[in-house]
This record gives C-alpha cells, structure tokens and sequence, in this order.
C-alpha cells in the first residue's frame, strides 16, 4: 500500500467518508509531510504524515504536552498513530511569522514571541528532555566541514585549515556549554511561528533539548530567513534579557556577559545551519535554502569579526570564500 493510500485509510477512521478534503499545508526540511484538512462542517485541522522510517512521532507528542504546561499555543493532538506515524492535529493557521513581518508588525511579534519563549524556560528542568550536550553540539557543527565545505565548495582543508577549524570548535563549544541550560525549541524562528493572539502558535518542536540559554534567542532574532538591523536586534535581546531576568531565568545578571553568549550561541548555529542548508541540496535536492545561505553567512562573519578569539575562524572563512584579509577591531 502506498503512503498516500495508508494516510486516507487512516483519515477515513476519523472522519465520515464524503465529508472532508486535504491539501498539502506546507513543506518541512524533513520527511514529515503536513496536509490541511478541511471538512463540510467548516473545521480545519492538520495531518502529520511521517514515515515511521525516518520519523519517529513521539517526540512531537511529548514536546507538544511538555509545552502546553507552559501556557503556550502548541498544536493540539487530536489522534494519533505513532506506529504508522500519523497525527491528527489542531490547525494554528496559514500565516507564518516570516509571511506577517515587517518595520510595522515586527516590534509587537517579537514581544509575544520572547514572552513565549520566556514561558517556556521558566518551566525548564533537569532530565526530561535530551541534553544538548558535546556530543551533539559538535556534531552539528561538523556537518560544515563535511557539507558545506567539502561537498558544497568542492574544497580540501590542509592540516592547518583543519587545526583552526578545531580549535574554533573547542572555543565556541566551551563557551556553549558554560551556559545556564533551559528547554530549547531548537528551531525557534518565523517558520515556525504563526501568528495568532495572545502569543504566537508554535511548531516543529519534536527535536527540543535541555541546552544553552541563548540557543532560541539567536534562532529567533538571528533568523535564517529574515534579517534586522543591529539596533533593533540589540533591542530585542535587551528586552528578552530583562522579561527572563524579572521570571528568575538563570541569566547573567550583566546584559554585556549574556550579550557575548548570545553571539558565541550564534557562531554554532550558523556553521550549523550552513552545514544543514548545504546537505538539503547536495543529498536531498531541495535548492530553495541556497538563497539563504548569504545572510547566514554574514551572521557567521559578523560576530568572527567581533571577537578576537574567532578571528582566525573568520580568516579560514576569507580563505575559503576568497577574500581578502579584513583588519577590524576585535573584543
């Protein structure tokens, strides 16, 4: 039986025959698969298709209750069939954060976004969710080496390359790892926020760990996909510092400290994310991330320019992009 023939079974369980249709709702960098359902009575809900061979649901589910104890707008799972890896989901709507930004909306999206996100740490604790540890915190960050470098840019690092490169990872994972752990959505960013009222809907949670304080943050207002200028993303920083200070998050007391861990955050999500972007084209033919490697790119180099510990990272980067070497002023 075909996937599509075991989704409609499945749905047929659920609803009478004759009384609803589905479309496809949006895409995933995933193989899960999502479809609107739209019934006769007027009702919208969504289906998580998610092959149980590349997928695994109960994660979602999990994450999915963990955060409604926090308060916030998390689908809501309506059935499930986690062996054959279907969810019948609650329907948050069609307009994304990143459809919905501009100068006008963006001040108050990302004040109900970072309240959110505050909601969420406050009810962090130990031994729940999969620790961001080493392990994984470099394992993401070798997928720029062996993706973004070697298979995207058809390059070779020398012994050299390869030691800088090695040493910028010990750097950035020490700082990562010193930080004060809370949950971590782990793709907090205007994907996969919706728009609604009080506080955005949030999605694509399954991967959620114990990790870094900063790690959210710098997904959401370091986004891949959208990008703000240095005064208004200092602002936002400075106003989730203060909201998570007055809710006893466990963040430096000094906004210049929290400010530093919040860039050295962004350092490993970025080779990350340049890592990850380059995989989704090389392996899975999906070229629509490419256009977004430049920003993320400048996020990379922006804060290797500003600490002078990173500076030979952000050399490796002029070597490897072909740039000349840049003089500027390190912290």
């Amino acid at each position: 039986m075909t996937r599509t023939a075991s989704l409609d079974q499945w749905l047929a369980q659920h609803f009478p025959p004759g009384t609803y249709h589905y479309a496809p709702a949006s895409e995933d960098a995933s193989f899960r698969r999502y479809f609107r359902v739209t019934t006769d009575d007027g009702r919208s809900l969504i289906v998580m298709d998610a092959p149980p061979e590349h997928e695994d649901c109960r994660p979602f589910v999990k994450v999915a209750r963990l955060f409604a104890e926090a308060r916030v707008q998390v689908p809501q799972i309506l059935a499930e069939d986690l062996d054959n890896g279907y969810l019948l989901l609650s329907d948050l709507g069609s307009t994304t954060y990143l459809q919905a930004l501009d100068d006008d909306s963006a001040p108050a999206l990302y004040d109900a976004a970072t309240s959110a996100l505050v909601q969420i740490q406050a009810l962090s604790r130990p031994a729940v969710l999969p620790e961001y540890d080493h392990a994984l915190l470099l394992r993401e960050l070798r997928l720029f080496p062996d993706w973004y470098v070697t298979r995207h840019l058809g390059v070779q690092l020398d012994a050299g390359q390869q030691q800088t490169l090695q040493e910028s990872f010990d750097a950035i994972l020490a700082n990562n790892l010193a930080q004060p752990k809370v949950f971590v959505h782990r793709d907090y960013h205007s994907r996969n926020l919706m728009v609604m009222q009080p506080g955005p809907g949030i999605l694509d949670f399954q991967d959620a760990v114990y990790g870094p304080i900063t790690y959210d943050l710098v997904s959401l207002l370091k986004d891949a996909y959208i990008a703000w200028d240095e005064p208004r993303l200092l602002d936002w920083a400075i106003r989730y510092w203060e909201k998570a200070r007055a809710q006893s998050l466990p963040v430096p007391p000094d906004f210049a400290v929290f400010h530093r861990d919040f860039e050295w955050m962004g350092v490993q999500r970025h080779i990350k994310v340049l890592g990850i972007f380059a995989r989704l084209f090389h392996r899975d033919g999906k070229s629509g991330y490419l256009k977004d490697m430049p920003r993320v790119m400048h996020y990379l180099r922006g804060a290797c320019e500003r600490y002078r510990e990173l500076n030979p990272l952000l050399r490796l980067l002029d070597q490897l992009e072909s740039r000349p070497a840049k003089a500027g002023y390190s912290f």
